[in-house]
């Protein structure tokens, strides 16, 4: 924005303030969405410049180094060893043998089975008994089996990689060797490497373990279900022929499907597509509309709760926080599941408001409509409620901490100046809480799109949809607990088998949905903007 900008915008009201930004942000979309496209291609740009330098570095290593260095493309640790690093020649040397054991007796045939996901059924072996035939499957001749196949298809491609990381590690070693000794310099031994691991190198000792944790238990299982989305896994093709599917005429395989599963669940043609996509879509809604709620409502009370309890002239203080911290300490599936029975048409509630006269006997009131009832309002509204009652204290603590850390001055100037209580508050205390709980409030509002515990413990997803749906899907859920009731057998829908495939679906639709509301959000975060201004 330019100086004159500036002075105009300062002239104009606060509703015109507000629509100016309004109309700037989405009239600035086009433009980030084009720069987000041009720096996925300089990503992509630099990518392969890299690729192309390592593999001039290779073939430059390879012309001038000499015979060790040479031998140590086939061999990987032949140099190390030959110039007396023994023990990184060995592990060097260790890896290539794992690799290749590893590929001739499992990998290779993994491998070769992925773009299938198998083809080899399992073999029928038919007895007679009595009158009758009975069918075995041949043990020895059991079929493919998808499901392996497609794990351990995954774990070879990431042990391909690694081999491949580990033998350019492996030819860089040999290039800076032989550069070394021409400096006149002595090479490490053993003992300085092991010296070394515990000493300059030891960040990269304690970061080994986790990071290969973290690859093997965070990033393949991620890497795998994302695969799954691409394939017709569910529990009626779980990866390998069994007698039940065998005597049904079926098959357990599951196979490569591409983006039919994205098409089902997306398009609006069809009786089955038009279910899902608008199932998909009100439910999609549903998770919005309940983050925003639950998130804002639970901060804004959190800060009120806060201010009540630290305001000056307020007696046991400590006896208020610890009421209130009493729900925190109680864990969260006790309380939801006591709160549903509480609430149920022959709940403690409804027995309360007869014993009052409010309510006639006979009569009771379904308040988190566990009734296959259409109509998801005051099951909604109830789930919100409960959940403010969850999540404030969090945000008392929260708020509390922060409060007591914002400077006296700035209320006593504002006194002295004549502003009301509600300026104090608006000009002072919310700009400073949202500086500082910015972050925490995104972070807030992802967790409640994924807030499992609140919805299926309080009401399940009921109410039902009236016309069934994928995984029986209720008015209430989220697309988390959608999720789950897909990987369910006997959920009801439209068929009562598991489908892991959709859920994995929904699973990188909800990835996909709150990483744009994150990445948007967190670049009009003041925490982020207007850093310096609290600093």
């Amino acid at each position: 924005m330019k100086l004159n900008d500036e002075l105009e915008y300062l002239k104009l009201s606060k509703w015109q303030k507000f629509v100016y930004r309004f109309k700037s942000f989405f009239t600035s979309i086009p433009k980030k969405l084009g720069n987000g496209f041009l720096k996925i291609g300089h990503f992509f740009k630099k990518c392969g410049l890299a690729i192309a330098n390592e593999a001039k570095d290779i073939w430059t290593t390879f012309v001038n180094g000499d015979w060790k260095t040479k031998v140590s493309y086939l061999v990987m640790g032949f140099g190390s060893i030959a110039r007396g690093q023994i023990l990184r020649g060995i592990l060097f040397f260790l890896m290539e043998v794992v690799f290749i054991g590893y590929m001739v007796l499992m990998g290779g045939y993994y491998l070769s089975k992925l773009p299938t996901l198998g083809t080899e059924h399992a073999k029928v072996i038919e007895t007679s008994v009595g009158r009758g035939v009975q069918k075995t499957i041949d043990p020895n001749f059991p079929g493919d089996n998808s499901f392996q196949i497609l794990l351990y298809g995954v774990l070879t491609l990431f042990f391909i990689i690694a081999f491949i990381y580990t033998w350019r590690v492996n030819i860089k070693q040999n290039k800076l060797a032989e550069q070394i000794i021409k400096s006149g310099k002595k090479l490490k031994s053993g003992k300085d490497d092991l010296r070394s691991l515990v000493d300059d190198q030891f960040h990269k000792t304690l970061l080994a373990l986790p990071t290969m944790g973290i690859l093997i238990f965070t990033v393949m299982p991620i890497v795998f279900m994302i695969l799954v989305a691409f394939t017709s896994y569910d529990s009626l093709h779980i990866g390998r022929d069994t007698m039940q599917w065998v005597n049904f005429g079926e098959e357990g395989l599951f196979h490569w499907v591409g983006l039919d599963n994205f098409r089902t669940l997306l398009t609006w043609q069809g009786s089955g597509g038009a279910n899902y996509a608008a199932t998909f879509g009100e439910i999609l809604l549903w998770t919005l509309i309940w983050a925003f709620f639950a998130t804002f409502t639970n901060y804004f009370l959190g800060i009120l709760v806060a201010m009540a309890i630290n305001k000056k002239g307020i007696q046991l203080k400590k006896v208020w926080r610890t009421i209130l911290i009493m729900t925190i300490a109680i864990p969260q599936f006790i309380s939801l599941l006591y709160v549903a029975r509480m609430f149920n048409p022959n709940g403690l509630i409804n027995g309360f408001l007869h014993d009052l006269g409010i309510l006639k006997q006979g009569i009771d009131i379904d308040w988190l409509q566990s009734q296959n009832t259409d109509n998801p309002t005051m099951a909604r509204i109830m789930v919100i409620i409960i959940n403010i009652w969850i999540g404030i204290p969090y945000l008392m603590l929260i708020a509390t901490g922060i409060l007591m850390n914002i400077p006296a001055d700035l209320y006593e100037s504002a006194k002295i100046d004549g502003a009301s209580g509600w300026k104090q508050f608006s000009k002072i205390t919310m700009p400073y809480m949202l500086f500082i709980t910015g972050p925490y409030l995104l972070t807030s509002f992802t967790g409640n799109m994924n807030n499992f515990n609140v919805i299926y413990l309080l009401t399940g997803g009921n109410p039902k949809f009236s016309n069934g749906g994928m995984g029986s899907p209720g008015k209430t859920d989220l697309l988390i607990t959608w999720l789950f009731k897909m990987t369910q057998s006997g959920q009801g829908g439209e068929t009562s088998a598991a489908k892991y495939n959709m859920a994995s679906v929904i699973g990188i639709l909800v990835f996909v949905v709150v990483s744009v509301i994150s990445l948007i959000v967190y670049g009009l975060l003041p925490s982020v903007k207007n850093e310096e201004d609290y600093q």
